[in-house]
């Protein structure tokens, strides 16, 4: 089986047919999502659908495109929100300089009391951090310095650099449709190195179709289509990739129940 550790099932992109996209996804053999919350006011609306589907589960936090609206949200709201049996993750949070539609100031602030909550929980911080590299290894090492924790990388687009320090820390590193982009070849090359116990894919739907659906609006069954390519870079089959990200994330995300599925 695969498992799509990233998607937004609760955007109104999917409402007029979530059931059927859920079930597309499953028919693709992908057993497990996590639908991410992006602003902690609407958590209830993510929640719902974890609750909804027996193999979907969800986190909570507040994306950095909505930092500066949720400064109020302490580490102590996440933890307790956290406590839900559905909620095996935190965020997503962190640093957005492609966009910067938050202060960068307030994004910093946010991302930090997502990782005291994290840090507190034991649950894995879901990272995003386009092009703010150097800001965002120094606050993992500097975070990482006051105490361990899981945390993965999503929709990774950054440098190598990024990617070492990251990995040096023990995170993870996550996936999307880019990579089976063609002008995405910077991208394959950090694929093919991140070591096998440490990457994970995702969709990041409604956006970031893979080819052949670039364009469209994507799914979590798309997934497969990340998988095939990850196969090629890193010489494998598309069965070893599903049994290692499939490992990788019950290992991360370890609040997940594991199926019956992720054994086969």
């Amino acid at each position: 089986m695969l498992v799509d550790s990233h998607c937004h099932l609760d955007f109104p992109d999917f409402a007029p047919e979530l059931d059927a996209v859920v079930a597309r996804a499953e028919a693709a053999g992908v057993g497990c999502m996590v639908t991410i919350c992006t602003r902690v006011r609407r958590h209830a609306q993510v929640l719902s659908v974890a609750e909804r589907f027996p193999n979907v589960t969800c986190s909570v936090g507040t994306h950095p495109h909505h930092a500066h609206e949720e400064l109020d949200i302490t580490a102590d709201d996440l933890i307790a929100r956290a406590s839900h049996p559905k909620v095996v993750a935190i965020g997503e949070a962190g640093l957005d300089y492609h966009y910067d539609n938050s202060p960068r100031d307030a994004q910093a602030q946010g991302f930090r009391t997502h990782i005291a909550a994290a840090r507190a929980t034991q649950l894995p911080p879901v990272i995003h951090s386009p092009q703010a590299d150097d800001d965002m290894a120094r606050i993992l090492e500097e975070e990482s310095g006051k105490g361990p924790f899981p945390a993965v990388l999503h929709c990774f687009t950054g440098g190598p650099e990024l990617a070492r320090r990251a990995l040096a820390l023990g995170h993870y590193i996550s996936f999307t449709g880019i990579v089976t982009f063609k002008n995405s070849a910077e991208l394959r090359a950090i694929a093919k190195d991140v070591p096998a116990d440490r990457f994970l894919v995702e969709t990041d739907a409604p956006y970031l179709a893979p080819n052949p659906y670039r364009g469209k609006r994507n799914e979590p069954a798309y997934v497969v289509e990340v998988a095939k390519v990850l196969a090629e870079v890193r010489g494998v089959t598309p069965d070893e990739i599903a049994r290692q990200t499939t490992e990788n994330f019950f290992k991360l995300f370890a609040k997940v129940p594991r199926p019956a599925a992720a054994a086969a």
